[in-house]
């Protein structure tokens, strides 16, 4: 694989299988699924989650990015969740995707202007100063 290739789908059929989780239920906890994941270096975490339109993120599923975040930081690790829409049945460019709601330093907020979820990542390391 070249670096051109990195970050791409691999195996487009295998990528496209249903994973059903539904004889993993606990109660009412269930599994949830991570879009994205960066790890620079053991230092800074960024979890990216992304939905389709105007679909909300399901309690339990922020709650679960919540508290990966909110532990990671505890933890020492500087981290992020950035949760980003689109609206194509097509592939996905995740990094163009707009950022509607962003997890970090214990708080959830919107984005104050409007950002990609590549220049989210940018600002989040150039405040990690990495």
């Amino acid at each position: 694989m070249n670096d051109c290739d990195r970050g791409k789908i691999r195996n487009r059929e295998w990528a496209s299988q249903i994973r059903d989780f539904s004889g993993l239920r606990f109660g009412k906890i269930t599994p949830t699924d991570i879009d994205g994941f960066i790890d620079f270096h053991d230092k800074a975490f960024i979890f990216i989650e992304t939905k389709h339109g105007a679909a909300n993120l399901p309690y339990g599923q922020k709650l679960a990015l919540q508290r990966l975040c909110d532990a990671s930081q505890a933890a020492g690790k500087r981290s992020l969740v950035i949760v980003a829409s689109h609206e194509t049945s097509n592939d996905i460019l995740v990094a163009e995707l707009p950022v509607v709601l962003i997890r970090m330093d214990r708080k959830w907020r919107k984005p104050n202007t409007p950002q990609t979820v590549r220049s989210a990542i940018d600002g989040f390391l150039s405040w990690c100063d990495m």
